[in-house]
């Protein structure tokens, strides 16, 4: 079992940065990638971006490289995604996952966090 705890959402200005955290606890030595999804209201949860565990390989969805940067730091478990130039259309509700080593999918979610850009 991993226990994923989000923090960092909250209102922002359009143009403005946010950097979301997500605090992994339990079979954390069995971590392979932890990711950020994110849903907005009517629509379908989307890929954001991931970053493999041991090595720090990241992987991002097309439209938000060079905006969002996902980190992490392993002594802490936690994963970080920094949010710069944010857009009304990045208001959602963001998502921590992790998935660990053996398995094709992320099977821990976090609660979420909602981020809201105003414009």
């Amino acid at each position: 079992q991993v226990q994923l705890v989000e923090s960092g959402g909250g209102l922002v200005q359009a143009g403005g940065s946010l950097r979301l955290s997500c605090a992994a606890s339990g079979r954390t030595f069995s971590l392979w990638t932890m990711g950020w999804f994110r849903q907005a209201p009517g629509k379908e949860r989307e890929f954001v971006a991931a970053i493999y565990w041991s090595s720090g390989n990241t992987d991002y969805a097309d439209s938000l490289k060079g905006r969002f940067t996902i980190s992490r730091d392993n002594t802490k478990n936690t994963v970080y995604l920094q949010m710069n130039s944010l857009k009304p259309e990045d208001t959602a509700v963001y998502y921590c996952a992790a998935r660990l080593a053996g398995n094709s999918a992320y099977g821990y979610w976090g609660q979420g966090t909602q981020v809201t850009v105003s414009s």
